[in-house]
């Protein structure tokens, strides 16, 4: 581990700079962070807690200042209620969808080395602004020479190299948080950051998303409430996945469903149906249903996008939650 810090040791100092700018010196100081970076003890309590900022605030100003990685860790931890206060989860959801962009010319030239031809061969028309930037891609629409609309989304470049040494230094705080923090260990915080890292280096293959997008579409071809959108396989590598277009309102745009005469009980239902089909009975689902990755279609139609993060459940797990569920709903202690 003495090699890996000193082989990052610029990353480590930008993670304490930015813990340090944002009021959290204290934090630098108790897991020993400070002592390997010989940072001087005069700027560890440097601390912003009079500029007016919540502590939810200046999470997310550290996380957005440090990147993809911590930006996705953000938006997995503002999906966590039972771990979180609401006040730092309100700030978390910030994350979603503000991440700056990549260039045009950049995502020109990974869609044309990973497909092998030009841009203009393969699309009848690709836009250079994107719809979205996340943390490790970004989503251009675009129109196939068959007509069909799609949303290609194109990795960030040379993100994996950032992603593995980010991970590589989270592994190793969460060590030094747990031997130094009983919370810390209390929380299992390395198990934590190894979950993560599992998710994330699994998100870095766009296969591996477009086959968990057709496996939860299988489970949902009878139902035409539930819309997945379809996978065109032949413009799609681990670095691009080229997907059907789908636009809609999000789920928790509820001012905008009332206004468009969505009824919101008929919505409720089908995404508790939908969401409990996944778990209950398939025990394999969707992962990360933040708003902006569940939208809502005409006709009540509810669509799932954005597969790089799923879960599991093997049988017995899957009876033993079932049986919990049951038990609370007929308010039984005993099962």
């Amino acid at each position: 581990m003495v090699g890996k810090r000193m082989r990052h040791m610029s990353r480590y100092r930008d993670i304490a700079i930015a813990l340090i700018r944002h009021g959290f010196g204290i934090v630098v100081e108790e897991i020993g962070f400070a002592q390997f970076l010989s940072l001087p003890q005069k700027i560890l309590f440097n601390t912003k807690e009079k500029d007016g900022k919540t502590i939810g605030e200046r999470i997310r100003l550290v996380l957005q200042e440090l990147g993809p990685t911590f930006v996705k860790l953000g938006q997995i931890a503002s999906t966590r209620p039972d771990l979180l206060p609401e006040e730092i989860i309100r700030e978390l959801e910030k994350l979603q969808d503000q991440v700056p962009p990549f260039s045009f010319e950049e995502v020109r030239n990974i869609v044309q080395q990973e497909l092998g031809a030009d841009l203009t061969q393969i699309f009848r028309q690709f836009a250079d602004v994107p719809l979205a930037a996340a943390s490790i891609g970004q989503v251009h629409q675009a129109i196939l020479h068959s007509g069909e609309k799609v949303a290609v989304k194109i990795q960030r470049p040379n993100i994996a190299n950032i992603i593995e040494t980010d991970l590589e230094i989270l592994q190793d705080l969460a060590t030094l948080a747990e031997r130094r923090l009983e919370w810390a260990a209390q929380y299992q915080i390395c198990d934590m950051v190894d979950e993560f890292s599992r998710s994330l280096r699994a998100e870095l293959d766009y296969t591996i998303e477009a086959r968990n997008a057709e496996k939860i579409s299988n489970q949902f071809k009878n139902d035409p409430g539930i819309h997945i959108p379809k996978v065109f396989w032949e413009y799609s590598t681990k670095k691009v996945l080229t997907m059907e277009y789908v636009e809609g309102i999000k789920f928790n745009e509820l001012e905008r469903l009332k206004q468009n005469g969505y009824n919101l009980k008929k919505l409720a239902d089908r995404l508790a149906k939908a969401v409990f089909q996944q778990i209950f009975v398939e025990g394999f689902f969707h992962g990360d249903p933040h708003p902006g990755n569940v939208l809502v279609l005409p006709g009540e139609v509810i669509a799932f996008i954005d597969f790089g993060m799923v879960g599991r459940l093997n049988p017995e797990i899957k009876y033993h939650f079932s049986s919990l569920v049951i038990a609370l709903m007929n308010q039984s202690t005993d099962g």
